[in-house]
């Protein structure tokens, strides 16, 4: 009978339900269901109960794919977390699901080194186990280890169109000036749009944004790593490039996108309620008439189309309302953004009319974003050029257009500069994105399926995404005939969590430290 552990992982249906919402590309759904036969296949034959033990990561992308009952039918009766206490069950086979890491694989070790914890091991990697780590196994599991695979794919879908890397810390990791783990970040961000690339079945052209060192660092990596994961296919044979572009760029090509106030539902919910884990926990607040104000701040226009002369006089009745201090900050940060920059004594007046003398680092720690604004004091030298979308139909509270589908557009149309978006490696000459046709203009949207047929866009922002612009994904791949715009980041931001991540840039690394247990012999 099944056997169950008092430590497991919540052994109910939800468990493997959280994703249940999400709908994914087609490649990426042959993946998922791969994934969950691959793991099952190899010890399917035997008719004993047996424990599935994964990392957090792996949960996540497990549940994407499969429900509980799923793997109850296939004799898995255990779910467990591979960092808990787990109590050991010699007799039943294991099945380890997890990431290449050395904390995963010392976990692993942990469970073998001594006295075994399960009669036998099927290990599964999301992506490359290095050799160092792959040869630990060996050294103290080998005995127990049936089977070592791995699986290419260490990304998270979210949606249709849009995936992240399930990396929140990245932009620490990346942004901060007291980081020490920036070239790891970036190595593990490469690994895994390998991954990406790989699942979809694509080797793209890599470009990036020219003067973002960080975009251009991680270019060179995916490149190269791409070039050595494509280096011999199955008959012996390099890989050609596919009809696929790859562009990388960094969070700050645009610094407004992430804290306006967006009209559509996605966009809101997320931005005006507490949703932590796709939970709701309390009412929503009324900024209609906030949200008008900041939108003319960052279109310089109002809602008649006149352009914005005295944006001070828009900023104010914001400062002098009892919004929330992170919603004034925004108003600020939108302002500042409008006019390309301020005085030093202006902005010590806007930072005491919010209140947060103590707190300037909401503000002053933008500059680490780095991208196309030049950073000199609280001075930008230059915006970026915005298409005309003067004709565009907008809702009155909806009127930005984030920057990122500026790109896209100018991507599929094959009119990406290409001194500002250097090449790091070629692009196939065939590839015209939606050939001669304009994204502007509007089409019947064309199938999944013929568009598989056609060129694939791959944005990566680095620095996390907002829901507007993961939105702009889906917009433009509707407006071509034979594009598929996919975007994707370390993480999905919401305007309150980015200007907590922006604040605590200014903070060091946190110390850690490892208790060892000391035998009493």
């Amino acid at each position: 009978e099944p056997s169950y552990s008092s430590d497991s992982v919540v052994m109910n249906s939800h468990f493997f339900s959280d994703f249940s919402h999400v709908v994914f590309p087609k490649s990426c759904s042959v993946s998922l269901t791969g994934i969950k036969d691959t793991i099952i296949t190899d010890c399917k034959k035997s008719e004993v109960w047996k424990v599935l033990i994964l990392d957090p990561f792996t949960t996540k992308l497990l549940s994407s794919c499969c429900k509980m009952s799923d793997l109850m039918s296939e004799k898995i009766t255990i779910v467990e977390d591979l960092f808990k206490s787990r109590e050991p069950v010699p007799e039943m086979k294991a099945i380890y699901f997890m990431s290449p890491t050395a904390k995963c694989v010392d976990a692993f070790i942990a469970d073998f080194k001594t006295k075994p914890k399960y009669k036998a091991a099927y290990v599964y990697f999301t992506d490359y186990c290095p050799d160092d780590l792959f040869n630990n196994m060996k050294m103290y599991c080998a005995k127990y280890i049936r089977v070592c695979k791995e699986i290419n794919m260490s990304f998270m879908p979210q949606e249709a169109q849009v995936f992240t890397c399930d990396n929140p810390g990245a932009f620490q990791s990346i942004y901060s000036p007291k980081s020490q783990d920036k070239k790891k970040t970036l190595e593990t961000l490469a690994d895994q749009l390998v991954t990406l690339c790989a699942t979809l079945d694509e080797y793209p052209g890599v470009r990036y944004k020219n003067n973002m060192v960080n975009a251009k660092a991680l270019a060179e990596l995916v490149d190269n790593k791409l070039a050595k994961h494509y280096e011999l296919d199955d008959s012996g044979k390099k890989k050609d490039k596919t009809q696929a572009q790859l562009l990388i760029v960094e969070r700050g090509i645009d610094p407004v996108s992430p804290i306006l106030h967006e009209l559509t539902y996605q966009a809101m919910a997320y931005d005006l309620i507490d949703i932590q884990n796709d939970t709701y926990k309390y009412k929503a607040k009324d900024v209609s008439h906030f949200s008008e104000q900041v939108c003319d701040l960052a279109v310089g226009l109002d809602v008649e189309g006149v352009k914005v002369k005295d944006p001070m006089r828009t900023l104010l009745p914001v400062l002098l309302n009892p919004y929330s201090t992170h919603d004034k900050i925004r108003a600020v940060l939108l302002y500042i953004f409008s006019l390309n920059g301020t005085t030093d004594e202006n902005l010590s007046k806007l930072i005491q009319h919010v209140k947060i003398e103590d707190e300037r680092e909401f503000i002053l720690n933008w500059k680490e974003l780095g991208g196309p604004y030049h950073h000199i004091g609280i001075f930008f030298s230059r915006k970026p050029t915005r298409r005309d979308r003067s004709q565009d139909q907008t809702y009155n509270l909806s009127r930005w257009t984030p920057v990122i589908k500026d790109v896209m557009e100018d991507a599929v149309e094959n009119k990406l500069d290409t001194t500002e978006w250097p090449h790091q490696s070629e692009c196939p000459a065939a590839w015209n994105g939606s050939g001669a046709v304009s994204a502007r203009q509007k089409h019947k949207a064309s199938s999944q399926d013929d568009r598989r047929t056609g060129s694939r866009l791959i944005i990566f922002v680095v620095g996390g995404i907002s829901y507007s612009e993961m939105r702009c994904a889906y917009e433009v791949t509707q407006a071509v005939k034979s594009c598929e715009v996919i975007i994707g980041s370390s993480h999905i931001l919401t305007p309150t969590g980015l200007l907590n991540d922006i604040k605590a840039l200014s903070k060091g690394p946190m110390e850690t430290f490892t208790i060892e247990e000391r035998s009493n012999a």
